[in-house]
């Protein structure tokens, strides 16, 4: 026990966020499995019943609807900006930590309504059922992450401070998931088409989905940043998602382009 409290806060006292912790991690390491296994959330290329290369995507029937997809990445993000952004004034403290925690959970989300907004082409639709999943989980993760930090202030730090490192990777994941982005962004802007193509440049030559890894970045320093028990589970929650949705992708192109590099991998460069 000493070993673990040398790097994470002792658990709050609250039923909530224990269980939240826990519930979280499952739920999240069950649907990245599901990704593996092809039952996919329907946004993206995996809301098409048949994509190729040359054709454009056909949208499914869903049992809640669907809208476009710039509506349902605005719903995504925006709840959990609007959380991060509220909390500087509902949970006011001048505690570095808690404010780093604050101002990180504000830039990523807002990166991304950014994205949405202006980077970004759309031209399909989000199923209605997996906008709210993920809504749901973008936006409770966030609040439950700066609720648990409000427990820790008063104590005493941890053993290892992981403040420095988990500013350094937030930077790095959020300028490397923008940088990819951008070049996603690219590939519907050259010509006007819809298709679907192997993106390139960056780390596309090695990996197909560098977006996800700066992302699980980003995560993984919020836990660092915060050092709590909550913030560790959602970035092995997500880490578990991602690494399912990146296998998926890579089944995917394999699928649809017969000229796809078999050495670019999932997610990890060399090694899956």
């Amino acid at each position: 026990m000493e070993m673990v409290t040398s790097f994470v806060y002792p658990p709050p006292p609250s039923i909530l966020l224990n269980t939240m912790s826990v519930v979280g991690l499952v739920s999240l390491a069950k649907v990245g499995w599901s990704e593996v296994r092809g039952i996919h959330l329907k946004y993206s290329k995996f809301n098409n019943n048949k994509t190729s290369s040359s054709s454009s995507p056909q949208p499914q029937k869903h049992p809640l609807g669907s809208f476009s997809s710039r509506t349902g990445m605005l719903l995504l993000y925006t709840p959990a900006f609007l959380a991060a952004a509220s909390s500087f004034f509902v949970l006011p403290s001048d505690d570095l930590r808690f404010l780093l925690l604050k101002s990180a959970l504000a830039l990523h989300f807002f990166k991304r309504i950014f994205e949405v907004l202006f980077i970004h082409k759309y031209s399909g639709e989000m199923a209605i059922d997996s906008a709210l999943t993920i809504t749901t989980s973008y936006f409770s993760s966030t609040a439950l992450m700066l609720y648990s930090q409000n427990f820790t202030l008063g104590l005493p730090e941890p053993g290892f401070d992981l403040k420095p490192l988990g500013i350094v990777m937030f930077v790095v994941g959020i300028v490397g998931n923008l940088y990819h982005h951008v070049l996603l962004a690219k590939l519907r802007s050259e010509d006007g088409t819809k298709e679907y193509k192997i993106p390139k440049g960056g780390l596309f030559d090695t990996i197909i989905c560098p977006h996800y890894l700066f992302e699980i970045l980003v995560f993984w320093s919020f836990f660092m940043v915060s050092q709590t028990i909550y913030s560790f589970s959602f970035a092995m929650g997500t880490t578990f998602y991602l690494v399912g949705r990146s296998y998926a992708t890579r089944s995917w192109y394999l699928s649809k382009f017969d000229d796809f590099p078999k050495h670019i991998k999932a997610l990890i460069p060399f090694v899956f």
